[in-house]
């Protein structure tokens, strides 16, 4: 069976798909797993050794991605979020399954829809994604390995540094500034190597976050390979500590223990966007509005920095 996944947003919400995409081809190695994504997703799409084939929706018009559609075969199309324009494409290809949650309009264009109530929040993300494969195949084995994605790590010296993550993005909308990252950064120096790490466009807070430190024991690594070479870089370190943000899925995603802050409502909460890896290596601060209940969590965070 051909099968297509759809989820053309961004990087950490393809990330809360690739539990879904791996039970589905360990459900039947005969399945071939085809998945339409992001330009930035592509290279860890590609690197994923279940998924077979990969397509990209570069903005193209509605005609020509329902032709890449066409092209792959697809006997049936679970699209894990859905807006108009990718539901008609999946229409005039024809497909003759068309699976996607039962949300906005988009979803006249399916033939199976299924009631999720995703902003209900009763489970994460890729909870919701995963309950969708259950819609093909029922008696499906929900269960997958992590972490989803290993790189074999030959650095030991990672195993004793703990690495930050000051940017912000995605649908994160909370963080600690930089003022603040600054206090909990030299904390941490006490004990331990810290690595900062930063995405392609953030040359200007690197240059910011090197002015703050004059410390050998500071390593500063901007990801300018790529999404793959990022895992490769980050995997093996001891702690990533972050907002809610792509990299911290990535982060769990191969199997790093995460110290992540998220926004205090259920859209952006822990609940939601917990990472795919282990439970147990992720610890989840909501980062109060009220500035007495934040000074009180920033102490906190900074206590148990101190004491890793």
């Amino acid at each position: 069976m051909n099968i297509l996944i759809v989820r053309t947003d961004k990087l950490g919400d393809f990330v809360t798909t690739l539990p879904a995409i791996s039970i589905l081809k360990n459900y039947d190695a005969k399945n071939k797993i085809i998945v339409c994504v992001s330009p930035i997703n592509k290279a860890l799409a590609s690197y994923c050794e279940f998924i077979d084939e990969v397509i990209v929706d570069d903005g193209c018009g509605l005609f020509e991605l329902s032709k890449r559609f066409t092209d792959t075969k697809a006997d049936v199309s679970i699209t894990m979020f859905s807006n108009t324009r990718v539901a008609i494409a999946g229409f005039l290809a024809r497909i003759q399954k068309r699976i996607a949650p039962a949300t906005k309009l988009a979803q006249v264009f399916y033939t199976h829809r299924v009631k999720q109530r995703r902003s209900q929040v009763k489970m994460a993300e890729f909870e919701y994604n995963i309950e969708l494969t259950k819609s093909l195949f029922p008696k499906i084995n929900t269960n997958y390995k992590k972490p989803l994605l290993d790189f074999k790590t030959t650095d030991d010296t990672k195993g004793e540094s703990i690495c930050f993550h000051v940017g912000f993005g995605g649908s994160s909308d909370a963080n600690w500034s930089l003022d603040e990252y600054e206090v909990l950064i030299n904390a941490t120096l006490k004990k331990h190597k810290v690595v900062l790490t930063f995405g392609p466009d953030e040359t200007e807070l690197m240059q910011n976050m090197k002015r703050r430190f004059d410390d050998a024991k500071i390593s500063f690594y901007q990801s300018n390979d790529g999404i793959v070479e990022f895992l490769r870089y980050i995997s093996g370190f001891k702690l990533f500590v972050s907002t809610s943000t792509g990299t911290y899925h990535l982060a769990s995603l191969v199997g790093v223990p995460t110290m992540t802050f998220f926004g205090d409502s259920l859209f952006a909460s822990s609940a939601r966007w917990k990472g795919v890896g282990e439970i147990k290596l992720q610890q989840h601060f909501m980062l109060p509005t009220d500035d007495a209940k934040r000074n009180e969590m920033f102490e906190d965070v900074k206590e148990k920095l101190l004491s890793l």
